[in-house]
């Protein structure tokens, strides 16, 4: 069984990441572990870590049930506010066998770096692959608004 590790944010509930798993799915068996960096949801904002995580387990949990819905059971966990340090602190404890990124687009200030990928495989030597989804596509939990400053999830 192939085990990947999924990276993301506001993007876990998207349609194309959906795509990306069952394709993963209709090659051959695999496994899928969710890790949400709890990273400041926008940079202006204040938010103190306890609010980040808060943030992170709520689109975890939101992911983890609408990947359900559509017959594709996952682990998750809430990692550290440097992305690339999850990876590498998850990577400490489990195995991998590859690594999907779901980001907003370049120039989108999403809270995971769209040049993540490029850096897991370079530090970490595991095959990455990024699945980028238009801001537009966003659905649920993941969604944000920014009013003066302030991120709220939209719901």
């Amino acid at each position: 069984m192939r085990r990947y590790l999924v990276v993301g944010s506001e993007t876990l509930q998207s349609d194309r990441l959906l795509r990306e798993l069952r394709a993963r799915l209709r090659e051959r068996p695999s496994s899928f572990h969710l890790l949400v960096p709890a990273v400041r949801p926008h940079v202006e904002a204040y938010w103190s870590e306890a609010e980040a995580r808060s943030v992170a387990r709520q689109r975890l949990e939101a992911a983890i049930e609408r990947l359900a819905r559509d017959g594709i059971a996952v682990s998750g966990s809430v990692g550290d506010a440097d992305p690339l340090a999850a990876v590498a602190e998850l990577l400490g404890r489990e195995q991998f066998d590859a690594v999907i990124v779901s980001t907003l687009p370049p120039g989108l200030s999403g809270p995971i770096d769209p040049a993540l990928p490029r850096r897991i495989e370079l530090r970490l030597r595991l095959p990455v692959c990024h699945v980028i989804t238009p801001f537009a596509d966003i659905k649920g939990e993941g969604r944000r608004r920014v009013d003066n400053g302030r991120v709220d999830l939209q719901r």
